[in-house]
């Protein structure tokens, strides 16, 4: 087990949580807290000016809503300036190559750049030739780290409440992650982080929806739902990918949900402490049914507000501190 966290951040970019050290990703975590209490001030001022002049620009290949609108807001709550674009009104349209754009945004003075696009690796190809600080908003089927690392503030932050201990890790967490883990960029960063974490964890999905290999990352998998929950402190159901069931990979979404579904009757197999995480946009009444995705267990709009403050400590701690700053300069000279 690695020792505490290191006194400073050296990263020039955020590419995956397999890249972090267990000492790194518990910095980003126990950086959040002041800037989710930024977000609740009773004054009502939830910006801090720690980006000031600094641009950040949005730069999104893929739809999305939570997590472009995330990084915005986080952005904006540390003063930065914001430009989003779409590769839909990009050059890249016009066959513009993605390091002629970035080279362009760049002459422009950006500082930090959130790439999401659907090929694996394009974050770490751009981060290896540019100045900018690159954050990786999701690669391909590759990683989603930004997403594991609110996941597992969120899971500390709750284990901590609930246990009524400030200083709880979330080593020896049983985590059930439930769902299309085959096609799941979150999935794979939560088994990286929870792993570096000690946390442990079990996969449950139809045999079809469960990697070749997994097991080498140090989990457990099943097809059993009742086996998965029967031990988890936390519930993680995955959105249930309908634009890939084309391809013949389940018998039909009515057996899904007779098997896999979240609801009042699965739960039952679960302890009374569990709680219930989903990375969003959830089919309601699919993976989870709305009783549960509404209900008390769920802390899931909770993930969603702690993502903003996750995403601050992420740009603050690339932009601000002097390991990442010498880390860029070496590069750009």
């Amino acid at each position: 087990m690695e020792a505490m966290a290191p006194a400073v951040w050296v990263k020039k970019d955020l590419i995956g949580i397999r890249d972090l050290s267990r000492g790194e990703i518990e910095m980003i975590l126990d950086t959040a807290p002041q800037f989710l209490a930024v977000s609740k001030r009773a004054s009502g001022i939830k910006k801090v000016p720690l980006l000031q002049g600094r641009l950040v620009v949005n730069w999104f290949h893929e739809p999305s809503t939570r997590t472009r609108t995330s990084f915005e807001l986080a952005a904006k709550r540390l003063s930065a300036d914001t430009l989003s674009i779409a590769a839909s009104s990009s050059s890249s349209v016009k066959g513009e190559t993605l390091h002629d754009t970035l080279a362009n945004i760049e002459a422009m003075r950006a500082d930090i750049i959130v790439l999401r696009h659907g090929c694996a690796g394009a974050p770490h190809i751009l981060a290896a030739a540019h100045a900018s600080h690159i954050i990786n908003a999701g690669d391909g089927r590759h990683e989603h780290p930004t997403q594991a690392l609110l996941d597992v503030f969120t899971m500390r932050e709750t284990l901590r409440r609930q246990r009524g201990n400030p200083e709880l890790g979330l080593d020896g967490l049983k985590v059930a992650i439930i769902g299309d883990i085959e096609h799941s960029r979150v999935a794979r960063s939560n088994i990286h982080a929870l792993t570096k974490l000690g946390a442990s964890i079990t996969l449950c999905a139809p045999a079809t929806l469960l990697p070749r290999g997994v097991e080498r990352l140090g989990v457990a998998q099943t097809t059993r739902l009742c086996e998965a929950l029967a031990d988890a402190d936390v519930i993680y159901a995955l959105r249930m990918q309908l634009e890939r069931q084309s391809r013949g990979l389940l018998p039909s979404i009515r057996e899904y949900v007779k098997l896999f579904r979240v609801d009042r009757d699965s739960l039952r197999y679960a302890p009374d402490h569990a709680i219930v995480m989903h990375p969003g946009p959830i089919n309601r009444d699919l993976e989870l049914s709305t009783e549960v995705a509404d209900g008390t267990r769920s802390v899931i709009l909770q993930q969603v507000t702690n993502g903003v403050a996750v995403r601050m400590a992420i740009m603050h701690l690339l932009a601000n501190s002097g390991g990442a700053r010498r880390a860029r300069e070496s590069q750009a000279s």
